[in-house]
């Protein structure tokens, strides 16, 4: 019996138009573009149907309430389908796949993101490959977990980022394997894909809107002008840092507004501005005073992974010394230390 797909169109220039102010979303456009693709239509292909949102999402709009939005739909169709192929803007995909990857737990089935740089209404745009390869993927069911298949790499939903505006190869994994690439066959990395738990059942946990924030060190900052967003509000702030976890220390201003943030329970988490590599609070003097401020590592976290595990925790209710410690510890994948 063929697998049956879900494709969940929710926006993004995988399946924009032109017109007079340039690509934008058009309704009802895509199913009928998509279905002319034969390749789709192949004996070789899992059957699909496709859920159009409305209105469509711009990527760049993306917030907690359109990632709610998005678990929603794969819950109510769970059970009616193999699989989940979500198409998505690339602007805020690494997000959405990080937020999803939390959101969906006892998750056994595959949930792939993918979109393209190029409209699929163009001359060499990018869609078809990607959309092509990612429902064989969900259709084949190797991975039971969130993925984000771009440009012939299958990644980790939360070990995503994306690396280049304008590159067909848009995405990167820089701290993990690829889960799969896509050449004349597409070759699964089995050792590195989750096992779903066993006995588990799947269900969604919404995320709540909580106060997040993130903070990029650079060369001349001047922390005293953040000090008024340090408040009881602000829930979780990731710090991006140099290197593994380093600050500057000329004016002393910063660690002070830690500390202020440690005492009103924000969970300060240090990552690093590096694309790859881990962060070792105490390595150097410099970022071993944020460790005795409050601060937590998020050793080779992305930001995007970082900002999602923060609002998936404190959706979950729970007291923030358990928060702090679940945000230096390894969840479904997204943290090695």
């Amino acid at each position: 019996m063929k697998k049956r797909i879900c494709i969940l169109y929710t926006g993004g220039t995988i399946g924009m138009v032109p017109t007079e102010n340039g690509y934008a979303p058009k309704k009802g456009y895509f199913y009928d573009a998509i279905a002319a693709i034969p390749d789709l239509n192949s004996h070789d292909m899992p059957e699909w149907d496709m859920i159009e949102f409305d209105p469509l999402l711009d990527s760049s709009n993306i917030a907690v309430e359109q990632w709610n939005q998005i678990g929603r739909a794969i819950r109510d169709n769970y059970e009616a389908y193999d699989g989940f192929v979500v198409l998505h803007g690339t602007d805020t995909m690494a997000y959405t796949a990080s937020a999803l990857s939390f959101m969906l737990e006892g998750l056994s089935k595959p949930v792939i993101l993918t979109g393209s740089q190029i409209p699929l209404c163009k001359l060499r745009s990018d869609a078809r490959d990607n959309l092509i390869t990612s429902t064989l993927i969900a259709g084949a069911g190797n991975v039971k977990e969130v993925c984000l298949y771009f440009g012939g790499k299958l990644i980790r939903g939360n070990r995503s980022t994306k690396s280049s505006a304008d590159g067909l190869i848009a995405f990167d994994s820089p701290n993990y394997h690829f889960l799969a690439e896509a050449g004349i066959d597409i070759r699964y990395n089995v050792a590195s894909l989750l096992t779903p738990p066993l006995n588990a059942d799947f269900h969604l946990t919404e995320f709540k809107q909580i106060s997040i924030g993130v903070l990029k060190v650079f060369p001349g900052i001047q922390f005293s002008l953040f000090e008024s967003i340090m408040t009881e509000s602000l829930k979780g702030i990731v710090l991006e840092t140099f290197g593994a976890g380093n600050i500057p220390s000329y004016d002393d201003a910063l660690l002070p507004i830690i500390r202020k943030a440690f005492e009103n329970g924000t969970i300060v988490t240090v990552c690093s501005q590096c694309q790859s590599g881990t962060v070792t609070l105490g390595a150097y003097a410099t970022s071993s005073a944020l460790t005795k401020a409050g601060a937590v590592s998020g050793y080779n976290m992305t930001t995007e992974a970082a900002v999602a595990k923060l609002y998936y925790l404190f959706s979950l209710g729970l007291p923030r010394d358990e928060i702090k410690v679940k945000m230096e510890q390894d969840l479904r994948g997204e943290l090695t230390k």
